[in-house]
């Protein structure tokens, strides 16, 4: 661990300077206690842009990066199929690892991560950071204080737009190798959020296709979910919306009360209704935000966590464990869409 003046300050070091990348830098400088300390990407005008905005130090090899630049800790933003091999790097190199969604693209891939992390003694957090929505953690303690009785159904649906540009301007998207669908990739932070408010997931039946853009993966979807409490669950995802992004919701019906979180990244509480009043009524307006993108706000609150944890005060909102998890239902929504089966989950990983 690199040396340095004040033991409550952490350095962060960080890999993969494209579309996200933004919101982790910017969500960094927010943060008092934590620092950007040098970026990387293999494409050289992208890395040195980002350095020189920022005035750190910028590199094109990553192996480089980790040996020279002094950081407690490594922001993983690159492709997904990268994620895991990337982690375990920063991790034999004694750094905390921080990775966007989805923390691989295998199960195989996750558990070396966690392994990995594991035996480093560092700390894996798994970007998913539209569980600190407001309105998701109002929707959140809904749940937990079992305001909706037995819950009968649950549904999340992403009706959003990524033109065949998007998917042209980098090789890598689309691909089953580095990327994975519209499941992997822009519903990942649905998928996650219905079975972390809903519950663990007993079984999947789902059909995908490749409907509107040429790429290797699905860009349309959809998955009946059966959770161990029960309920059933739908999750609907395309990326094919005209003409631009539409909705990212979640709905949860049950005996006592009915919610819905939508707008374009479940930052509105659309609607709000229970069989008794409960004191969080009173922040259903200020839950809703505007942000200004799919990303939403979550990443300063990510971060703000991350430092909490590295300070030993808190556990981290998402760890390798908890990303494990969503990476899993994917899967098994990939298996049930190319068998045409009903997948039993847990999945199990294939060695």
């Amino acid at each position: 661990m690199s040396a340095r003046k004040n033991p409550g300050e952490f350095r962060i070091a960080l890999v993969g300077c494209g579309r996200i990348s933004g919101n982790h830098v910017d969500a960094i400088a927010q943060v008092d206690g934590l620092t950007l300390a040098a970026v990387c990407d293999s494409v050289e005008e992208r890395a040195r842009q980002t350095g020189e905005s920022r005035g750190v130090p910028w590199f094109t090899e990553y192996g480089r990066m980790l040996s020279e630049a002094s950081a407690d800790a490594v922001a993983i933003c690159t492709p997904s199929g990268l994620h895991s091999a990337q982690g375990v790097q920063a991790a034999s190199a004694g750094k905390h690892v921080i990775t966007e969604k989805p923390m691989s693209i295998t199960l195989e891939q996750a558990d070396a991560l966690v392994q990995a992390c594991d035996t480093a003694g560092v700390t894996l957090f798994v970007v998913k950071q539209n569980r600190l929505n407001p309105s998701v953690q109002l929707l959140k303690r809904a749940v937990d204080k079992g305001r909706f009785g037995r819950i009968y159904l649950a549904n999340t649906t992403v009706r959003w737009h990524r033109p065949q540009e998007y998917y042209d301007a980098a090789p890598w998207r689309g691909t089953w190798e580095f990327d994975g669908g519209a499941f992997m990739n822009q519903a990942s932070h649905y998928v996650d959020l219905i079975q972390w408010l809903v519950g663990p997931v007993e079984s999947v039946v789902a059909k995908t296709a490749t409907q509107g853009r040429k790429i290797e993966a699905e860009d349309s979807g959809a998955a009946v979910l059966r959770f161990r409490n029960g309920a059933l669950g739908v999750i609907e995802v395309n990326v094919l919306t005209y003409p631009r992004n539409w909705e990212g919701s979640i709905a949860i019906i049950g005996e006592k009360g009915s919610a819905k979180i939508g707008g374009t990244a479940v930052n509105k509480v659309e609607h709000w209704q229970f069989s008794e009043y409960d004191d969080d009524d009173k922040l259903v307006e200020s839950a809703t935000t505007n942000p200004p993108s799919v990303y939403g706000f979550g990443h300063l609150g990510y971060y703000r966590n991350v430092l909490s944890v590295l300070r030993g005060e808190a556990q981290p909102e998402t760890d390798g464990r908890a990303g494990r998890k969503s990476l899993e239902l994917i899967l098994g929504i990939y298996e049930s869409a190319k068998t045409g089966r009903d997948v039993p989950l847990p999945l199990r990983a294939r060695l």
